[in-house]
């Protein structure tokens, strides 16, 4: 198979609340809302995020446990001072990693994980890791 793109689709009880948070904290653009279904685009249309309410016995609520989205950005200090100026509370503080990034980490209202991250040259250590 060869996918041309590939997103994720979250169920939630909380579609529009969701929405709101993306749209404030992280500049996503609504590509679709039909109200219990929403489609987010982040930067370019193959950055994207759904997210939608039950409506079939097999859609169930998910829990955001274990869950974690990674946003690259270019200047991920700036994303940290920026989103703990609007009282974003931070899980994982801002540091540096021997793999290649500088990152921290929030949470969604669905309690899914949004590691945001800049790269940088990783630790000789990793860089053997890299293809």
């Amino acid at each position: 198979m060869k996918a041309i793109s590939l997103s994720a689709a979250f169920t939630t009880n909380s579609v529009q609340e969701t929405r709101d948070f993306y749209v404030r904290y992280f500049g996503a653009r609504v590509a679709f809302d039909c109200g219990w279904y929403v489609n987010l685009e982040f930067g370019s249309s193959l950055a994207t995020l759904q997210f939608m309410s039950p409506r079939q016995p097999e859609h169930l609520p998910a829990s955001g446990a274990g869950l974690m989205y990674n946003f690259a950005v270019d200047d991920v200090d700036e994303e940290y001072r920026r989103l703990t100026a609007e009282g974003l509370p931070v899980v994982v503080p801002i540091e540096d990693h021997p793999w290649g990034d500088r990152g921290f980490a929030v949470q969604d209202p669905n309690a899914i994980t949004l590691y945001i991250f800049s790269e940088r040259v990783p630790d000789d250590e990793f860089r053997q890791y890299y293809h």
